[in-house]
């Protein structure tokens, strides 16, 4: 069986913690792994990691493939140059196979952002999925209604299939006395995102309901890159999967999931699957409380001292702070929809950026020009690239530089600077036994994470 994992969202219900530039499924809530890395393992034990094919935000591109790389280097992801929802994303996952030579196997397709850990029995729901498929329906995993929930999509199931229930149809998200009918009438399951079927039937369903979308599908050309062409995917219609194709189709059957499901889609959907202390507290970080209880409290970087407070959550980062009441944390989003119109940097990247290498620190910004420091661990060095629309002037602070500029090599040492013309191919390298830190500034007309171009790289993002 082939899987497909969906990575584009950016999580903005989990800010700040949660960014454009580092979206929820990256994110690795003080565990060994993020949601994407669980979820690719998950995948694993149907399909070789050769045949999960992840696609994402080209933004998000590097950071994905250096996550999966990790678990296996043989994992496909593939890089859409703009969001246009999951329709779109699916397809294009999909002629990835057929221009593969992969035409009618299964294809198991989930969000790589939902938490799921009684494995077995997600397993077992797949297995009686796979029995539907073959008889040539598009199965999505329903998940029982534990409580009347207005934040999600439902389904209506009808006559009993094998396995599983024909679907009579999609809903939107409910209002609360609507949530409460569905939940009393037993027929009704929340929509988890999460489809199988043959590619062939995905593709006939394209072609019948989508045919903007499928009528654009012969113009990508994985042969060479799994970067989509902007050109072609600008084309299609930015509709989600469920819209373009399940509301539609008569071959749409439901197997009810039996493992347990999150899709962690707000900070109290943190707090109920997280450990509590003896008051109800999930605490992370420098926190000091006094008679709190029932709390999400999570510290970054700084001191958080609370007192005389319930049912509240507050995370602090190293540029930001959201507190909110807990019944009332879906209104983060509203938040960070204020703050994005209000072009606010927290909305896009952290302060500090963690990488393979080591990590960066933004200092200041402004018009035509950004600020960090930069620490490079020893015998660590960052990619070959260049930049079209910014040149860049390195101090080094701490250590010593090896800087390979348009084929020529430089030792820089404390004290001393380089300057990186606009366009120039460079390489800032760490080969010694001590940590190097530089101050980097940027000038340009365009400054931005994805105004890079990588030709080497020791960590595969190239």
């Amino acid at each position: 069986m082939k899987s497909i994992i969906l990575a584009g969202g950016s999580g903005s219900r989990l800010w700040p913690l949660s960014r454009d530039m580092f979206p929820k499924q990256l994110l690795k809530f003080d565990e060994d792994e993020s949601l994407l890395q669980k979820t690719f393992k998950r995948l694993t034990a149907f399909s070789e990691p050769s045949e999960i094919v992840t696609i994402t935000n080209v933004l998000h591109y590097p950071n994905i493939k250096l996550q999966l790389n990790s678990i296996d280097k043989s994992n496909i992801v593939i890089g859409e140059p703009m969001g246009k929802n999951t329709a779109p994303a699916i397809a294009a996952a999909l002629e990835y196979f057929l221009q593969n030579k992969v035409s009618d196997d299964i294809v198991l397709i989930v969000p790589s952002d939902h938490l799921i850990n009684d494995i077995d029995k997600f397993n077992k729901t797949v297995e009686a999925g796979i029995a539907l498929a073959q008889q040539g329906y598009i199965v999505t995993f329903g998940i029982k209604p534990a409580y009347p929930e207005t934040g999600y999509g439902y389904i209506k199931t009808s006559e009993p299939l094998l396995g599983g229930y024909k679907v009579e149809k999609f809903v939107e998200k409910p209002d609360i006395d609507t949530a409460k009918k569905y939940f009393e009438s037993g027929d009704y399951y929340w929509n988890g995102g999460i489809f199988m079927g043959k590619i062939s039937v995905f593709m006939e369903e394209f072609k019948k309901y989508a045919n903007s979308i499928y009528s654009n599908l012969s113009k990508l050309d994985f042969s060479s890159s799994t970067q989509i062409n902007y050109g072609v995917y600008e084309c299609m219609e930015s509709i989600s999967i469920d819209y373009a194709v399940m509301e539609k189709s008569d071959k749409v059957a439901l197997v009810k999931l039996q493992s347990d499901w999150n899709d962690l889609g707000s900070w109290q959907s943190i707090y109920n699957v997280k450990d509590k202390d003896e008051n109800g507290n999930v605490i992370t970080g420098k926190v000091v409380t006094d008679n709190v209880k029932n709390s999400l409290i999570y510290s970054q970087k700084e001191i958080v001292a609370v007192s005389g407070l319930e049912n509240v959550i507050i995370v602090e980062t190293e540029d930001a702070i959201m507190a909110c009441k807990m019944d009332e944390s879906q209104g983060v989003k509203k938040l960070y929809e204020k703050l994005k119109a209000n072009a606010s940097d927290t909305t896009k990247l952290h302060k500090t950026v963690f990488r393979p290498w080591g990590y960066y620190t933004c200092m200041n910004s402004g018009e035509g020009y950004l600020t960090k420091t930069i620490c490079v661990l020893p015998h660590q060095k960052l990619s070959v690239q260049s930049h079209n629309h910014r040149s860049e002037h390195w101090v080094v602070l701490e250590g010593t530089a090896l800087v390979l500029l348009d084929g020529e090599k430089y030792t820089v040492n404390t004290g001393d600077s380089i300057d990186i013309p606009l366009k120039s191919k460079h390489s800032l390298q760490n080969p010694y036994d001590t940590e190097l830190k530089i101050i980097e500034v940027q000038k340009g007309d365009y400054i931005s994470e994805d105004d890079i171009i990588r030709y080497e790289d020791c960590y595969g993002r190239v």
